[in-house]
């Protein structure tokens, strides 16, 4: 088992607190989409695989449940991920931080695209603003301090981490 931590880095104008958008309502926590590489014949996938931390599927052989149980198309061994936090908000312009934390049992994370809406606020204003980062960077207008605002250079890895209490 190894915990890994998904830090993102991006140059943020005018914004703070950018993160996934969730919602209060039942399953409707962000969907993450992240490459995996096997950690028994070290093969990478060659898509995303989404995972959600409100959804569970039963591990084989176990009465456990984990956010992700995929087998290798490979080495066909079975492997399960497990989100470990809420989403954090990023506001450390230019410098990598933690945005989420997933516990990963014969896998390894090696890639992550930002699929779906994130919101930010205006640094000056709190004004909230809907976020797409597909594309790698977002930019807008915030009237209320009559600034521009927007996200660039976007860059993601993942490193080993601890458990966070």
């Amino acid at each position: 088992m190894a915990i890994y931590d998904l830090q993102v880095k991006a140059e943020l104008e005018n914004v703070t607190d950018l993160v996934p958008r969730e919602t209060k309502e039942p399953k409707a926590a962000y969907t993450w989409f992240i490459k995996f590489q096997c950690g028994s014949c070290h093969e990478t996938g060659d898509n995303y695989v989404s995972l959600n931390r409100n959804e569970f599927y039963d591990i084989s052989g176990s009465r456990g449940e984990a956010n992700l149980v995929m087998k290798c198309k490979f080495c066909k061994r079975e492997s399960t991920a497990i989100i470990l936090s809420d989403p954090v908000p990023y506001s450390e312009s230019g410098q990598f931080a933690t945005v989420m934390q997933l516990e990963c049992r014969g896998l390894e994370p090696v890639g992550f695209t930002p699929r779906g809406e994130w919101r930010a606020q205006g640094a000056e204003s709190g004004t909230p603003f809907a976020v797409d980062l597909e594309d790698g960077d977002w930019g807008d207008y915030d009237e209320k301090s009559e600034e521009a605002v927007g996200i660039s250079d976007l860059e993601v890895r993942f490193v080993l981490g601890r458990v966070k209490k």
